[in-house]
């Protein structure tokens, strides 16, 4: 024996309801604990900033000295403003040095003294021996060098430029 099928209702669309939806949840912190630690981040990150902006600022002198070494580069070039640029070498050297040395001590060096002290701020050396004792006769003699050594004496210079550390 077979039992009457049940009727189903019809169900419409009119029927549905809508599906309640969670109450929205805040994405900031709930607790203290999140505020400082989003304290110490802002800090560190200020602490960041400012360090690397103290230093740029402290290497402001190197970037002035590269800018005027390459200036006299371009003027080394130019046979009618060579010996005004090769007299110039010197100087920038000595300025770079004021730039963070005691002028007392620094300033009346000459000669050997200062090609030593030179050395003393640059591991590498180079000043005594090497290409950075043409400083001297550029400064004081004749101001004749060659088109090697000139070029071994700037290449010597934008490496002490770039990594030279007060003595």
């Amino acid at each position: 024996m077979m039992l009457p099928a049940a009727k189903t209702p019809m169900v419409s669309i009119a029927d549905l309801k809508d599906i309640p939806a969670p109450p929205p949840v805040s994405y900031m912190p709930q607790t203290a604990g999140w505020w400082v630690i989003a304290g110490v981040i802002l800090l560190g990150l200020l602490v960041l900033a400012f360090l690397a902006w103290r230093k740029w600022m402290r290497n402001r002198y190197r970037r002035e000295a590269r800018a005027e070494l390459a200036a006299i580069e371009n003027a080394v070039a130019d046979p009618a403003r060579r010996a005004d640029a090769l007299a110039s070498i010197p100087a920038l050297v000595k300025r770079t040095v004021l730039a963070w040395a005691p002028r007392q001590q620094v300033g009346p060096m000459s000669g050997d003294a200062w090609l030593s002290y030179l050395d003393g701020t640059y591991a590498e050396g180079g000043f005594v021996q090497g290409p950075g004792r043409a400083l001297d006769r550029l400064a004081y003699g004749d101001g004749a060098i060659g088109n090697d050594e000139l070029a071994s004496l700037m290449s010597l210079l934008h490496r002490w430029i770039d990594n030279h550390v007060a003595a």
